[in-house]
């Protein structure tokens, strides 16, 4: 029985094209900055993000860690959403190593804050208060099911942060799904953000790495915190130049997965006792249950069949499409899972 595994994009493997690109790299050592091939992954990056420099970096945690570093102080606050990545999956590092305050806005189902709260929680200057100093954004936001956050919402967001002398740091993990998603260029997306990341290891299939993208000052100090963490790579060309690879090839096709995608939240939402809550614009499908069993149970009667899914706590789960995963694929999960909550019911 084949494994139809829903859990995440990071389950793609590499292609064959960028195993080849492995085995071939032209290597250095980084921390010189004589590897060529992370020089031109980098340089690539920062031309198809639009801006001045990039940095290579072993996850999209380790770039939005760098990014809160590389733009704040001991003791300054950041906003970011109540439901962003960085605030639930990355271990509190922003306030462990870089003493940040991280002060939550609530998310609404579309990834947005509200304009209104995000003004209202900039701190004024008073003696007592910590300093406001970053505002992070996510695009598309992961646990809001990959909703998309507009140009024009990014802009305004960013407007308003600049104006209180804020920075504007954006997680774009998936940003090329919110460009194609929109039908417009990813440097476009991102213009009015100071620095952003993007990760090569999810739905662009390289096996590992991320990026981190802004001014060549702001790099450069990022650079060193991520000389000061562990992350000077030395030959590391070998895996850059599967991101190469995935740069230039696999951002096109991501369009398949958010078709997949769509497909899998119809019929999910046509199985009895199971609900998607929202519309479903990217790869991420959240669906919830109404079933009188609880969540581990359903994931071990979903393993059984063959079928893997997240788990969101309660009775609430996430299925992410992928190039690992057909449309065959979607039909057989839908198959198993209807015959699955038959059983139950």
């Amino acid at each position: 029985m084949k494994i139809v595994d829903l859990r995440s994009d990071t389950i793609t493997l590499p292609t064959d094209e960028m195993r080849l690109a492995m085995y071939q790299a032209e290597v250095g050592d980084d921390v010189y900055r004589e590897d060529p091939t992370i020089n031109s992954l980098e340089q690539l990056a920062a031309q198809m993000l639009g801006k001045e420099a990039a940095l290579f970096t072993t996850s999209g945690t380790m770039s939005n860690l760098l990014a809160i570093l590389a733009q704040t102080h001991h003791g300054d606050e950041v906003l970011l959403g109540s439901e962003s990545h960085t605030f639930w999956y990355e271990v509190g590092g922003a306030s462990a190593l870089g003493g940040v305050v991280m002060h939550t806005i609530p998310n609404s189902h579309d990834g947005q804050m509200d304009f209104d709260i995000i003004e209202d929680s900039i701190r004024s200057q008073n003696i007592s208060f910590p300093q406001t100093t970053l505002l992070c954004l996510e695009n598309t936001h992961n646990r809001c099911g990959g909703a998309v956050l507009t140009a024009n919402y990014t802009s305004d967001a960013a407007e308003i942060a600049h104006r209180h002398g804020l920075r504007v740091h954006l997680d774009g993990a998936r940003i090329f799904n919110a460009a194609i998603a929109l039908d417009i260029s990813a440097s476009e997306l991102v213009s009015d953000v100071d620095s952003i990341c993007l990760c090569l290891s999810k739905g662009l299939s390289a096996p590992v790495g991320s990026l981190l993208c802004g001014t060549e000052e702001f790099i450069e100090g990022a650079r060193k915190w991520r000389k000061m963490i562990g992350g000077g790579m030395r030959q590391a060309g070998v895996i850059a130049a599967a991101g190469i690879v995935a740069l230039q090839t696999m951002v096109g096709r991501l369009a398949e997965d958010h078709d997949n995608a769509r497909h899998l939240a119809k019929g999910l939402s046509n199985i009895p006792g199971i609900i998607v809550p929202h519309e479903v614009q990217t790869n991420i499908v959240n669906f919830e249950t109404s079933l009188k069993v609880s969540g581990s149970e359903f994931i071990q009667m979903m393993n059984t069949r063959g079928v893997k899914v997240g788990y969101r706590g309660d009775n609430k789960y996430r299925a992410v499409t992928s190039r690992m995963v057909i449309s065959d694929d979607i039909d057989e999960a839908l198959y198993r899972i209807d015959l699955g909550l038959r059983e139950v019911h």
